[in-house]
């Protein structure tokens, strides 16, 4: 370990890197690195051993974002290596790779990996990692006022979508965000809302919710059953009768893009027929705030699963909600199995996988074909490729192929 932390002042923030990359490339590439992924990357995206054959999808696995935050993660702990060093939360939404900030005595401060809850434990010599997804404005605030050194990870694209939502602030507009309203990316992106005075947010889940406010603005759905149906999220006195007459559209960034599009466009018409074509820009804003990695992997699968394929896996962590989306494309056209890592590989027999629209793994029985296989692979943007390389080192093993002829 490193020690060439020296007097960093209290109050220290770092969005750009620490300087350390060059120290720090060969331990990313020993945790993260597959020679397996990269030989059949670097081969036509695909490779047969034996029986079975590899198709691997062409785009998958870590996006710049998520490399960014790790890597970051790990100059954090090379240059402070004798102080304590604290996640807001998980860095991405991938259990090894969060083990792995525990592995290296990064505590977290909030969530399943947490051991105490909480802010209360923080001093100004200690070090705050912000995740990829951001943090809440007014945790920031907090995390400022404790004069804590901070070390920004925030995605480039979740920046983006703030910088949008601000400006729907700023002009009087409601944002309409199309996320999981208990997402950290999404709470963050609803507090850049309510920075501002009158700023107010509605996030939707899914178009089923997207035609509920649709109902309250024609007419159809009371107040009370409004609030009653997104509760939990409102920004706080958020009345719907003010508060609609003005939305943006905006989004979680790794959401189905095909649906963001959709909403957009219901909830467009349900303004035009509130207020009259004519005055659509007046009481209606949009932006496609998808992050072009989310696009590419879900491009990507829908033009793998085009192939003459037996089984299509997905690799990644269940709360994963870019890696769940992949899933969700792929289920729609091949028999699929969302899998957190080469362990839920039983056997030739058997999978434990996590099915679309479930929140608990199951066991399926009878998943791999008999004889000749054609297996098709890809993973979420938080999933490392080392994670990719152990699924398909495991089948092979268990179909009793050579590991030695792997790259020949």
């Amino acid at each position: 370990m490193s020690t060439i932390e020296v007097n960093t002042p209290p109050g220290a923030f770092y969005n750009k890197g620490l300087g350390l990359g060059t120290q720090v490339k060969g331990q990313l590439a020993r945790d993260y690195h597959s020679e397996i992924v990269e030989y059949i990357r670097t081969n036509g995206h695909t490779r047969r051993v034996g029986s079975l054959h590899f198709h691997l999808a062409k785009e998958f696995g870590f996006c710049y974002g998520v490399d960014r935050a790790v890597d970051y993660a790990y100059q954090t702990r090379e240059k402070f290596p004798d102080r304590r060093i604290f996640l807001t939360g998980e860095i991405i939404h991938n259990p090894h790779v969060n083990r792995r900030m525990m592995d290296m005595g990064i505590r977290f401060l909030f969530g399943q990996y947490a051991e105490t809850q909480g802010y209360e434990q923080l001093t100004p010599e200690d070090v705050v990692i912000l995740p990829a997804f951001g943090v809440a404005h007014e945790d920031l605030k907090k995390l400022s006022s404790l004069g804590c050194i901070l070390v920004d990870t925030t995605c480039g694209s979740v920046l983006n979508v703030w910088k949008r939502v601000e400006q729907y602030a700023r002009d009087g507009f409601t944002s309409v965000i199309h996320g999981k309203y208990s997402h950290e990316e999404t709470k963050a992106t609803s507090s850049q809302a309510t920075k501002y005075a009158g700023g107010h947010y509605l996030v939707v889940r899914d178009m089923a919710q997207a035609e509920i406010a649709c109902d309250f603005l024609a007419g159809r759905l009371s107040k009370a059953d409004f609030l009653n149906v997104f509760c939990n999220s409102i920004s706080a006195d958020f009345d719907p009768e003010k508060h609609l007459q003005k939305i943006g559209v905006a989004n979680q960034t790794t959401m189905l893009s095909s649906e963001s599009l959709a909403i957009a466009g219901r909830l467009c018409r349900a303004i035009a027929e509130q207020f009259g074509e004519a005055n659509i820009d007046q009481h209606f804003r949009t932006f496609d705030t998808i992050c072009s990695a989310t696009q590419e992997r879900q491009d990507a699968v829908i033009e793998l699963v085009k192939k003459n394929l037996d089984v299509m896996l997905i690799i990644g962590g269940y709360n994963s909600s870019n890696t769940t989306h992949l899933a969700e494309i792929a289920s729609e056209h091949q028999g699929t199995f969302h899998i957190d890592d080469a362990a839920c590989v039983l056997g030739l027999e058997a999978i434990r996988h996590q099915p679309v629209m479930q929140h608990e793994e199951v066991i399926t029985h009878d998943w791999l074909p008999a004889g000749e296989v054609h297996i098709g692979l890809t993973a979420g943007a938080s999933t490392p490729n080392n994670k990719i390389g152990e699924a398909i080192e495991r089948i092979v093993r268990l179909r009793g192929e050579s590991l030695e002829e792997w790259m020949k």
